[in-house]
Parts: C-alpha cells; structure tokens; sequence
C-alpha cells in the first residue's frame, strides 16, 4: 500500500493510475485528517449500470400495468419471501 500527498498525486496522476489498474492500494493524504483510496471502478461497481436502468424501466410498467401486491403485514412479508 502506498500513501501519498494530494501534491504528489497530482504531480504523477498517471503513474498512480497505472499502479491502482494493476492491483496496488493508493492512500491520497489531504490534510491531517483526510484520505482518499485510489481504486479502479469497474461497471459492475457502478450502481446504475445499463442492466440495472432496464430493470426500473420494467418494474415501472408493472407498476403502471397494475401487476403489483400490497403488503401489509410481517406475516405476508414472510410468506412472499417465502420464510
């Protein structure tokens, strides 16, 4: 793991990059009491990927379609989950 200042990072932006792609922890110091961690963001990382859109997209038009249950008790939550 490296620990670096927000100056160096800026200074050698690229390098840290690099060394975040393959693997290695970077720690950006800001401050006395500030960090950051340097990591690679994968689109399986981000929450709102194109898979998940779709997904809302769907749920909206059963929604709109009246295709839904109202839940109104612990029991029912229970027995849609299946517990």
């Amino acid at each position: 793991m490296l620990v670096i200042s927000s100056r160096e990072f800026r200074q050698n932006q690229k390098m840290y990059f690099e060394k975040a792609d393959k693997g290695e922890q970077i720690i950006v110091q800001r401050g006395k009491d500030k960090a950051y961690a340097l990591t690679p963001v994968g689109e399986d990382d981000l929450y709102f990927n194109a898979k998940m859109v779709e997904r809302i997209k769907e749920s909206l038009k059963q929604v709109e379609a009246g295709k839904t249950k109202k839940i109104s008790s612990s029991q029912e939550i229970n027995e849609l989950l299946g517990l």
